[in-house]
């Protein structure tokens, strides 16, 4: 007897319909001897409907009563969905985040999981029931209620499975699997069989918005074989699993492209490390993920430093530095009109030239790039948001991603 988890978007239950829809492929795995746990997220655009509530009552509502609202989107599509499978006369029940063990720190609206107990839902499928939990939640050591930040679903389904040994976690979706590039941007983009959970890890924190990356860091670490799927055609998707072969003959497998970005520069700083401890310590304190860094000097002794953040946390950043600058005379400019265009692959660790590629493609399609980061598996570029479209295709033509290797 396997042990299934099933994770289901939003999207993926959005209507009456689709729960139904959703109810009879989690029966149909259940008839077939498995054990299955669904973890299911808020409805549609439920989540969004709930923070625009909140914030047409408050510009900076508390994060712990943001917590409280947001979580009972997942109550609500956990309670449907367990309807819909009673009424196919399967034995359900439905759990909470904190019902199913999920524990987090008390960083609200961006918690991290610290461990699942996964006691309670053991004996539930012991007794024969499907076992729906509520993704996106979980609850402190206080009993506080939190949430995991957006795609936390993702999160929440991975770390059941880690906790329950599973044999399989699915990633149902509203795309069929991992592509090449978007669709949407390149038409011809390819659907990938298998990614790599480093490729999968860095394609995911590049703007692939098919799986939240620390999603993919829990599977990586735990052995987590994932299958990104479509939750509505019964077609084979996209498997995220350690790939056995380090050497590559794909040098990239695939572009991805985040719009979600603000540059920040700072001009005149001291050029100190002590300068550059205080202000990303600070940010860090203000939950400020920085991405891309890069210092260049301006005299002897002061420097521009420029980062992106998230757009979402642009006004954050920029409080911050302004109670940092207090009376020193730095030049703080902000620009969120930029996204991040990235190759990412493998391979590119045994094959050079790979940037000089990339940035042959940029320059013939003409599009201006701020600025570069580099791991082993990627290399990053910083261009104008109205050039996003344009770098994408021209990257995945460059390296032929449109054909089967």
């Amino acid at each position: 007897m396997a042990v299934i988890v099933q994770k289901y978007g939003g999207s993926s239950v959005a209507d009456t319909e689709k729960v139904m829809g959703v109810a009879r492929r989690v029966v149909a795995t259940a008839r077939q001897g498995n054990q299955v746990v669904v973890v299911v997220s808020a409805q549609g655009n439920t989540t969004d409907e709930l923070i625009k509530q909140a914030k047409a009552i408050s510009k900076n509502p508390p994060k712990r009563e943001m917590d409280m609202l947001l979580a009972t989107g997942e109550q609500v599509s956990i309670a449907l969905l367990a309807m819909a499978i009673d009424a196919l006369g399967q034995p359900v029940i439905s759990l909470t985040g904190p019902q199913g063990g999920i524990m987090t720190d008390t960083q609200h609206t961006k918690a991290r999981i610290r461990m699942v107990d996964g006691d309670r839902i053991k004996r539930e499928l012991e007794q024969g029931q499907v076992v729906i939990v509520a993704g996106f939640q979980g609850r402190t050591q206080n009993g506080d209620i939190t949430t995991l930040g957006r795609g936390g679903s993702d999160t929440t389904a991975v770390a059941v499975a880690a906790a329950l040994d599973a044999d399989l976690c699915e990633i149902y979706t509203d795309v069929d699997g991992v592509y090449s590039a978007d669709p949407r941007l390149v038409p011809e983009a390819r659907k990938l069989a298998e990614v790599d959970y480093g490729e999968m890890l860095e394609l995911a924190s590049l703007g692939a918005m098919i799986l939240q990356p620390r999603a993919v860091e829990v599977a990586a670490i735990y052995g987590v074989t994932l299958h990104v799927r479509s939750s509505f055609y019964m077609d084979e998707g996209t498997k995220v699993k350690e790939v056995d072969s380090v050497e590559r003959e794909i040098t990239v497998t695939g572009v991805a492209a985040d719009e979600n970005c603000a540059k920040i520069t700072l001009a005149g700083i001291p050029s100190d490390v002590n300068t550059l401890y205080h202000i990303f310590s600070a940010l860090a304190q203000a939950g400020v993920n920085v991405d891309m860094i890069v210092q260049a000097a301006a005299s002897k002794s002061t420097t521009h430093l420029s980062f992106t953040v998230t757009r979402e946390d642009l006004a954050e950043t920029l409080s911050t530095i302004e109670r940092l600058q207090a009376d020193e005379e730095w030049e703080v400019l902000a620009d969120d009109n930029v996204a991040k265009v990235s190759i990412v692959g493998a391979g590119m660790m045994t094959n050079p030239g790979v940037a000089a590629r990339m940035f042959e493609a940029l320059n013939e399609a003409d599009v201006p790039v701020f600025v570069v980061s580099t791991s082993e598996i990627k290399v990053s570029c910083l261009v104008p948001r109205a050039f996003c479209a344009e770098a994408v295709r021209a990257c995945h033509r460059k390296f032929e991603l449109d054909t089967a290797k």
